[in-house]
């Protein structure tokens, strides 16, 4: 909420600026005698040929510059351009926007409540029901998840079926609706340089890799550290969204230098609530989600 001192500025300049854009058509208008009569060649030459006469503007065109600065006073008083002054119709953005909120939903709360009470494994198989919830990914999803929601480095393959936080029905509906947020603490500082090296080698061992023996057996050991999150087999728990480390796919990338940043610096990633869709919409977009790692 703007304050009134606040409100009293922005008046006072969008007022000034209006005037003084009045007052400089009125001055250019206006007929100079003392300096070239009206008609005549005015003493300024341009390329070298290039001369301008002192012709004032058509009235016709005066008319309209001045009905446009009518035009903005009558705007000042109607909506709100003056902080809290004015605004006699009641406008805000805020109001329109929930008005057109609540017309969308009047409009199309029957379409997505057509599919209410139903099993989110069933609305997988429902062609009417997925492109639904096609429409709702490309609206809410497609700006972290991509288009064909392979994902990118921070945001998950919704394709591949392996999921961090679980990928049964209702867990998806739970991530959907209420978000999560998954925390990989900087273990830089208790490992050291070294340590970082010997878990790096030790955790990409875990998913085939060829690393030396020598620091795969050291960071086995410094891998406790760990373990509390990624299980002491390091397959991950999906209670607190750790990844499995075993399987060759990487949140972050499973280059060394990205599994050595990850256990560096820590990682911190986080999916948005989105419970605001309601609860239809969300089983619908469950579905299509559901029906991506689940395709025939």
């Amino acid at each position: 909420m703007l304050s009134h001192t606040l409100s009293v500025v922005i008046a006072v300049v969008a007022c000034l600026n209006v005037l003084g854009c009045g007052w400089l058509i009125w001055w250019t208008a206006r007929s100079r005698p003392d300096e070239v009569s009206k008609g005549e060649v005015i003493d300024h030459v341009w390329d070298q040929d290039l001369q301008e006469r002192n012709n004032p503007m058509p009235r016709w065109w005066l008319i309209l510059f001045f009905l446009s600065i009518a035009f903005c006073f009558l705007y000042f008083l109607l909506y709100p351009a003056l902080g809290t002054f004015g605004n006699v119709l009641g406008w805000s953005k805020a109001g329109q926007y929930e008005q057109e909120m609540a017309d969308a939903k009047q409009k199309y709360a029957p379409i997505y409540a057509a599919f209410a009470g139903r099993e989110i494994v069933d609305l997988a198989k429902d062609p009417k029901a997925l492109a639904l919830g096609h429409s709702l990914f490309a609206n809410n999803c497609v700006g972290c998840h991509g288009s064909d929601a392979r994902g990118g480095p921070g945001f998950p393959n919704l394709t591949d079926d392996d999921w961090l936080h679980g990928g049964a029905p209702q867990e998806i509906m739970q991530t959907i609706t209420h978000g999560r947020e998954g925390i990989m603490p900087a273990l830089g500082p208790a490992l050291g340089e070294r340590g970082v090296g010997e878990v790096t080698a030790y955790v990409l061992s875990l998913s085939g890799r060829h690393e030396p023996a020598d620091q795969v057996e050291a960071g086995k050991a410094r891998f406790a550290l760990c373990a509390a999150c990624h299980g002491a087999d390091g397959k991950g728990n999906q209670a607190v969204g750790a990844p499995n480390l075993t399987d060759d796919i990487w949140l972050y990338g499973g280059t060394e230098a990205a599994v050595r940043k990850s256990i560096t610096e820590g990682r911190h990633g986080q999916m948005p609530a989105h419970e605001w869709l309601g609860t239809d919409k969300i089983r619908l977009l469950s579905a299509y989600v559901y029906s991506l790692s689940h395709a025939p």
